[in-house]
């Protein structure tokens, strides 16, 4: 088995996702690493892949991998597994990622792990660490059978890095058969979103079920504007339709890792701190001095939210304005 470990690349608004990045960045550092990339997608995307750490690309560019779902991908897929059989595979924990593991480890008759944060090469076998009961713990799990290693791996599990490698792309021939076209994407709908987006914010201002309604997360928008920064909220405030699901930080939303996060009227929840406890630095206010929250925090205020946030935000109105 070759030392050389595969990432699926995925693109969204015609650019890799940062995800695809995080995981070339780790091929890297532990074997060759080299990308697949199907479906339309611009120059700029090749170049991208090839900057931070893709030393060959396998390429298609032909619309059926945007038209149809999963199938057309999987089929070229497995069929460039079974021709270089890579030591590892990796796939973004996202909807596509996901449908195409469970199709490939399906055909291959093999096992796959799915929410790695982190993994190690050991031989023929490969050691991944997932992170449990909101990253509290840490498991490990072991694929020891021959064959690719199939991996799904949770968004902001590595840094990705500029490692930029002279570049071979090989152009694979287009998934072909009508047994391939019976999922297909009629509609795309786009969100419209207000500010940067959550995933590569470096300023998170999120709140909870302290907010107390969807008309309070106005002065939440006020601080993350000041901060050039993105709102974010938990579970609890997207459930009661406050704020859209795109918002919404944790276990089932968006894993995020800011350079600064602000926790509003947020308890600390498992299902919440699993998305955002490895931001760099944390600031929490609640009016519980028992909150969860507290412990995972670099700063910690006790209060009421609706008082301290309007004199953060005057205060720092005033040093934008002695500027």
């Amino acid at each position: 088995m070759a030392d050389v470990i595969w990432v699926y690349a995925e693109l969204t608004d015609d650019r890799i996702t940062a995800t695809s990045l995080e995981m070339l960045a780790k091929a890297a550092q532990l074997a060759k690493a080299e990308a697949v990339l199907l479906g339309p997608a611009p120059e700029e995307a090749v170049e991208t892949l090839a900057k931070y750490g893709a030393s060959k690309i396998y390429r298609c560019a032909d619309p059926i991998y945007g038209d149809y779902l999963t199938l057309p991908a999987a089929d070229t897929v497995a069929g460039l597994i079974d021709t270089y059989k890579p030591a590892v595979m990796l796939f973004a924990s996202s909807y596509s990622g996901r449908d195409l593991v469970g199709n490939l480890s399906a055909r291959f008759d093999c096992g796959a792990i799915s929410d790695v944060g982190d993994f190690e090469l050991k031989g023929r076998s490969v050691e991944a660490t997932i992170p449990a009961l909101g990253a509290s713990y840490q498991n490990t799990s072991t694929l020891t059978s021959d064959g690719t290693k199939l991996l799904l791996v949770r968004p902001k599990s590595f840094e990705p890095k500029i490692n930029e490698q002279p570049l071979s792309i090989e152009e694979v021939p287009v998934a072909s058969g009508d047994d391939l076209r019976k999922l297909r994407l009629k509609d795309r709908v786009t969100v419209k979103r207000e500010g940067p987006q959550l995933e590569g914010a470096k300023t998170i201002v999120s709140g909870g079920r302290g907010l107390k309604g969807e008309e309070n997360f106005a002065i939440l928008k006020d601080l993350a504007e000041l901060l050039d920064g993105a709102v974010g909220a938990t579970r609890a405030a997207v459930d009661a339709g406050w704020v859209p699901y795109s918002m919404q930080v944790g276990q089932t939303g968006k894993t995020v890792k800011p350079e600064l996060y602000i926790a509003c009227g947020i308890s600390g929840a498992v299902q919440h701190l699993s998305g955002m406890k490895t931001s760099k630095t944390i600031i929490s206010i609640n009016k519980d001095a028992d909150a969860p929250i507290f412990q995972y925090s670099d700063f910690g205020v006790v209060g009421d939210v609706f008082k301290i946030l309007p004199q953060l935000i005057d205060e720092l109105k005033k040093r934008k304005a002695a500027k």
